[in-house]
């Protein structure tokens, strides 16, 4: 049987494996993302579900996730079990979404929500979101064919004991006509700081992507913003091409962008190294000083410090730890690892602004020298 619960404190301690800084490209590119949306042969989509239908079929889903053995061992958490906290958490992860976990002030959640996830957290499963299953693979860096595989693999062997709503003429039935045809929903996180800082020039690659049929997106996807120089790049289309066209699309135009942001920090450099320097050292400085820092300006600060690492003009912190507190400095994260017996519900806004740039001090200063 799956854990029926998460410890705040020790799950905040340790991020998934995709952020380990180990793909391909992973200066510029952070992770790739598979998602495919599917819904149950002869039931309602989630929207048109009664509580009970919605229950029964988040206990058969269970049954299949736990013996699906999501990264050796499924992790199963129901929404309705979570704190408030736990929600937060599970968002910042990304492994789920906004609409899957209520609101921050601890609202119910709606009958038979869970999400089911492995070990490594490169696979999972939103259970009765928008639709009966959302599954999602990643990959670290730009590796969209592992990403691909992984979310494949899952979805077969699901498709093979639950049969999926499906039709010759439509491919997958979805509860968004926008996600009908494959269901498929492929995205690339990008680190794009040089391209920030010249807007001009972002606003190109936005326009390349919307004449090749993608988005560019915030951090979190549709609706957010690119808080520490991050944009999500993907797919808009799902109807009427495969899902190896779909994926073909974003591996065509993704290098182009990489290299973009390469050149671009190159020619930063030899143009404002001077500025750049003391830009990077404010950041450090400030983090390791501050004693209350927001989300928004410790993730600024960080992206530049990240860039400053990725141009050889500061040797710590690594990567990977950086990738680290991208997550880790967000307020249920802050929150779980600040505190020894983390309390289910968030604390004001002022007090996780203190805690965070506590935690970023003693992370950083431990590689001061």
């Amino acid at each position: 049987m799956a854990p029926p619960s998460i410890d705040p404190r020790r799950f905040a301690e340790r991020v998934g494996s995709w952020l380990a800084s180990t793909g391909p490209d992973s200066d510029v590119v952070v992770s790739c993302r598979v998602r495919l949306a599917r819904n149950v042969e002869g039931l309602p989509f989630v929207a048109r579900m009664e509580p009970k239908a919605a229950l029964e079929l988040c206990g058969r889903l269970r049954e299949e996730l736990v013996a699906a053995r999501l990264d050796g061992e499924t992790r199963w958490v129901a929404m309705s079990d979570a704190t408030p906290l736990v929600r937060v958490l599970l968002r910042e992860r990304h492994l789920v979404s906004r609409d899957l976990a209520p609101a921050e002030d601890g609202g119910a959640a709606l009958p038979g929500r869970a999400v089911a996830f492995g070990a490594t957290e490169s696979i999972a499963a939103m259970v009765n979101e928008e639709d009966h299953l959302r599954l999602q693979a990643l990959a670290s860096g730009f590796d969209l064919a592992r990403a691909w595989r992984r979310a494949q693999d899952l979805d077969r062997t699901l498709e093979a004991r639950v049969p999926f709503a499906h039709t010759r003429e439509l491919g997958y039935l979805t509860g968004c006509p926008t996600n009908v045809g494959t269901g498929l929903r492929a995205s690339v996180m990008m680190h794009l700081p040089a391209l920030s800082l010249v807007r001009s020039e972002l606003e190109k690659v936005f326009a390349a992507a919307q004449r090749t049929g993608l988005a560019v997106r915030g951090m979190y996807g549709e609706g957010s913003r690119a808080a520490g120089d991050f944009y999500q790049v993907s797919n808009q289309i799902t109807l009427g091409r495969s899902e190896e066209q779909l994926v073909a699309d974003l591996q065509a135009l993704v290098p182009a962008i990489v290299q973009f942001e390469r050149d671009l920090r190159r020619l930063l450099a030899i143009e404002r190294r001077a500025a750049l320097e003391d830009r990077i050292q404010r950041s450090l400085g400030l983090l390791r000083s501050a004693r209350a820092l927001q989300t928004d300006q410790a993730l600024a600060h960080l992206s530049t410090l990240r860039l400053g690492l990725e141009l050889g003009l500061i040797q710590e912190p690594r990567l990977s730890l950086l990738n680290e507190l991208g997550v880790q400095v967000q307020k249920a994260h802050v929150q779980a690892l600040a505190q020894e017996e983390p309390g289910p519900t968030l604390v004001e806004a002022s007090e996780r602004d203190r805690l965070r740039a506590g935690f970023l001090r003693a992370r950083l200063a431990a590689r001061a020298d």
